[in-house]
């Protein structure tokens, strides 16, 4: 597999990650991921996902395929089963919802926790998003809440966003490229 990938980067072709996009029922998910896709393929209006959709970009080195799951309460239990093929995680937070932040920790540990999830080095994005809201809490104040600083055994970045103009997107798409490239060196490293 390391050949076909050095063969893909000299030729050009794109190594196709699945990333998991994760957080409660209206964050900004789906309307993250929509503005993601180029312009010509984005939806006009944006309805909540029910269980989950399966979406697709490009950026200059990579092909995303992104599970965006259902954040209402009767479809999180569904996650899980998607742990194993993720190699990377997407987790929205909506910054202007206070009362909530408690149930977004509380998921965000379920699923550090989990058997598929808790041994492996899978780079985790989180976008605080709905900064344009106001009395939203700022992407520090979101970072202390969830207690982004216990998390020591996988890379994570947290970017303040507001998902319907596209502001701070772009800054966690590079982070997250950057982290599954490096990602891929150190696998080729290691079987070398």
């Amino acid at each position: 597999m390391g050949l076909f990938d050095k063969l893909a980067g000299w030729l050009g072709l794109k190594k196709e990650v699945n990333v998991l996009c994760l957080g409660l029922d209206n964050s900004g998910k789906t309307t993250i991921i929509n503005h993601l896709k180029p312009s010509n393929a984005q939806a006009q209006d944006i309805v909540p996902t029910i269980g989950f959709s399966i979406e697709k970009f490009k950026t200059s080195s990579l092909s995303f395929t992104v599970f965006d799951m259902s954040g209402q309460g009767r479809y999180r239990n569904l996650w899980e089963h998607y742990y194993k093929e993720g190699q990377a995680i997407i987790f929205v937070i909506d910054s202007a919802d206070k009362l909530r932040m408690v149930v977004a920790k509380e998921e965000l540990d379920t699923l550090l926790n989990h058997p598929d999830i808790k041994h492996r080095r899978i780079p985790i994005l989180f976008f605080a998003n709905k900064m344009d809201v106001r009395d939203s809490l700022s992407s520090v104040k979101v970072s202390q809440l969830l207690c982004l600083e216990n998390i020591k055994d996988k890379p994570w970045h947290i970017c303040a966003t507001d998902a319907l103009k596209g502001e701070g997107l772009q800054e966690g798409v590079d982070w997250l490229q950057d982290q599954i490239m490096q990602s891929n060196q150190n696998n080729e490293n290691v079987r070398a």
